[in-house]
């Protein structure tokens, strides 16, 4: 990793990389996490999920997810490895809760009807802390039971650590933006025309997580395709599948 700028650690001394637009970063010597606008340390809790694969045994699950399901084709395991990157990505889990009260117009039927109803619901909101990186979150069912407090010396030597791009109050902000545009998709399973909503959030928690992910790429028939693999658990969290063609079957 080019090194665009640094700062010292306050606690151990060494220096703390990171690139424009990171504003947690934590020390890869000590495992100290620090606010980079400031210099401070971190004041949240930062936890992380432990990997339980080895490149090796990450492949074997690949090739197992590939070996079994539907719609697959036969050969299908015998696909090219590319790459093996594990990443530990930068998460925030919000911990809320939510109360939606809304109005609209039912026209499913006739005379349309005007109904009111109420959303209320208790999120662990998962937020990805990188504001330009793809990732399947709404797909991602974090083993929170899992976590424990951040500790470098449990990161593989081979492994990639991603700072995070958003600070807490930008998390929160975001999850709240996620929410109530799900809150309008489950609304309109009870109406068809919204007339108002109005939602109210109250914040228990954020935690800013470390979570263990394997990336894959693999070829099959010339073609490059992807798989991301849950370091903690094993779970294929999304799997490209290469489509179907007369004769795989």
């Amino acid at each position: 990793m080019s090194i665009v700028k640094e700062i010292k650690c306050s606690n151990c001394g060494a220096p703390i990389e990171f690139k424009p637009g990171e504003i947690i970063a934590t020390c890869k010597y000590c495992g100290y996490t620090v606010v980079i606008e400031t210099g401070k340390a971190f004041v949240f809790e930062h936890s992380m999920l432990l990997n339980k694969y080895t490149p090796e045994q990450a492949e074997d699950t690949i090739r197992n997810w590939m070996s079994s399901g539907f719609l697959k084709p036969r050969d299908f395991a015998k696909s090219k490895i590319l790459e093996k990157n594990l990443v530990y990505l930068p998460f925030w889990i919000i911990t809320i809760n939510v109360i939606t009260q809304y109005k609209g117009i039912f026209e499913r039927i006739s005379p349309p009807i005007v109904k009111e109803g109420k959303i209320e619901k208790h999120y662990s909101w998962l937020i990805l802390a990188r504001k330009a990186t793809e990732f399947p979150t709404r797909e991602y069912d974090v083993p929170l039971k899992g976590k424990i407090p951040y500790d470098f010396r449990k990161i593989e030597k081979f492994a990639k650590v991603l700072n995070s791009e958003m600070d807490r109050v930008e998390a929160v902000t975001k999850a709240k933006q996620e929410i109530e545009e799900f809150h309008k998709f489950l609304i309109k399973q009870d109406i068809d025309r919204i007339i108002e909503a109005r939602t109210e959030f109250q914040i228990e928690d954020a935690v800013y997580l470390h979570a263990p992910i394997w990336f894959m790429e693999y070829e099959y028939k010339n073609e490059r395709y992807r798989v991301i693999m849950d370091g903690a658990t094993g779970a294929i969290i999304k799997g490209d599948i290469p489509p179907p063609s007369f004769g795989l079957f």
